[in-house]
Order: C-alpha cells, then structure tokens, then sequence
C-alpha cells in the first residue's frame, strides 16, 4: 500500500496531528514531538501518551506510516566536541520521545561542519554522532534527510550519504529520508521522471533501497542546482506533476511515508486526493491487467 500524507500540526496536543490527518484522507503523515526551534521540551507525561496512543489506533494509523521530525537546531556534524555532545543528547532525546509515542521513525538533517574541517572529515563526525545517539536511546530508527547544498551543510549528494552510512557501526537502526525539493535543488534535476529515475538509481546502487525510510514530496519554487531551499506546492514549482505522479504509482516506494510539506496547507487534502487516486488506479491496473502491465 501507497502511505501518503503531509507534515501536520501538533498545536493543542500531539493527537491533533492524528485527526488533522484524518480530516485530509491521509494514510501517512509527518509531525514534530515538540517544538522544532528550542532545545528543551518538557517529557511526555503518561497521561499525553495514552491520549495520543488512543486516537493513533483509533485513526488506524501504523507507526511505520509516521515520520517524526526532529529539532532544526540539531547538528551531529558540529566538529565542536562539547556542541556536538549537545546534539547528541536532543537526538537521543528525540528518539526516546519517539518511542513513548509508540512510534520508530525519527527524520533529521545530518548536519553542518561550519566550515571548520573538510567534508570528508564531518561525514565521520556525522557518522560518530549517529553512532552515539544510538547507543544511548534503543528501538526507534534515526532516518538521515538529503540537505539542499547550501553553504557547509552535509548529505547533499548521494555520495555524501553513503560515505555517512559506510562510516557508521549500526545500520539496522539508520534509514533515509529523500526530500525531492531537496535533491532538485542541489543539482539533480527532478523536472523529468528520468531525472527522478537518475537519482533513485544512484541512491540505490550506492546506499540500497532496503535504507529508504521514507520521501518528502516537495515541489522547489527554484530552479535545480541553485541550493535555495524553498518548497512549492505539488505541480506549482520547477520539478512538476509528472515526478511527482510518477512516484507514487511506482511499487518501490509502496509501505514508507510520502509526506508532503508543501506550503499550503488548504490544497494538502487536494494533493492527498489526486496521488490516491493515481495509486487506486495502479491497483486496478494490477489486479484486472497484470500481464498488461508486466508486458
């Protein structure tokens, strides 16, 4: 089954980013566990993850349909050994908040190296953060998100993700995160589905599909390679409908979340509706011409 949805607000409680999803005709979504833009959060109380653990079932949504996004402030690539240490202890954080919501998909950026070592260097240091916060939070998968390019921020390529991944020890609980804004944006360009077939082929001769945890579905208001990160609602951007269309009738991206975060929130339910459909016709397809389809 195709999980498709948009990161929703948990502003009034954690839940509501449960039923605001059900009010689009989600089978997926994205949410933070807190606020996105400070260090500190008050733990989750008992009685909040009750709550939250009634409506998830209530609403039927499985815990590998929800990716988690974690802190903006995070960066396991600080070479700043006490900074770095900081991160750490939000990510492991964060993690652990996963886990007591019942849920195992946390998403973050790998991180910068703020123009103090080489990239070669903050892929390992990268690569030993992710290390450390796995050892010190359990359960819950660390999903590493492509970053658009931009001044020395990490994992803007796909070899940048791969060296990250070759560097790390626990690869059962690593994943990744494609954002297409993302990838566009930082030079492959997504306008066409054979762009879009470039990248994921690269993605899975370098990395492997079995690590994709997931995809933001993000149009870019620019144009590819100008590393300026800013999303535009499906069909209203450079990369197009087409991609986007394309993706979600392919079976390879079947059972992760397609989240949208695209910038309008009162079209999500119409971009919701229009990729379901194309992945209900794709079931029809399958099921009435299957020899048809297969060739």
């Amino acid at each position: 089954m195709y999980y498709i949805g948009a990161h929703t607000s948990i502003a009034g409680g954690l839940e509501n980013a449960l039923l605001e999803a059900q009010r689009l005709n989600a089978t997926a979504l994205g949410m933070f566990t807190k606020n996105q833009r400070r260090w500190a959060a008050k733990p989750i109380e008992a009685e909040e993850a009750d709550r939250f653990t009634e409506v998830l079932q209530e609403t039927g949504f499985g815990s590998d349909r929800i990716l988690i996004h974690g802190s903006y402030l995070i960066n396991l690539g600080n070479p700043d050994r006490e900074k770095q240490r900081r991160s750490i202890r939000a990510m492991a954080d964060e993690l652990g908040r996963a886990g007591r919501l019942g849920l195992k998909l946390v998403n973050t950026h790998p991180g910068s190296t703020l123009g103090l070592v080489s990239k070669e260097e903050g892929m390992k240091i990268v690569a030993r953060g992710i290390d450390e916060v796995l050892d010190e939070s359990s359960e819950a998968i660390l999903v590493i998100e492509n970053t658009a390019g931009s001044g020395s921020n990490l994992g803007s390529t796909i070899e940048e993700l791969a060296g990250i991944l070759e560097a790390t020890r626990n690869h059962a609980r690593l994943g990744f995160c494609l954002d297409t804004c993302h990838a566009h944006v930082a030079g492959y360009d997504l306008s066409t589905v054979e762009g879009f077939e470039n990248l994921i082929g690269r993605f899975d001769r370098l990395i492997g599909l079995e690590f994709l945890r997931g995809l933001h579905l993000n149009d870019a208001l620019s144009e590819s390679g100008s590393k300026r990160d800013r999303h535009a609602s499906l069909g209203e951007g450079t990369i197009g409908w087409p991609t986007f269309e394309h993706i979600v009738r392919d079976p390879r991206f079947r059972g992760i979340p397609l989240v949208l975060e695209t910038p309008d929130p009162s079209i999500w339910g119409d971009e919701i509706a229009h990729l379901r459909a194309l992945t209900f016709k794709n079931r029809v397809c399958e099921v009435y011409w299957p020899k048809r389809r297969n060739g």
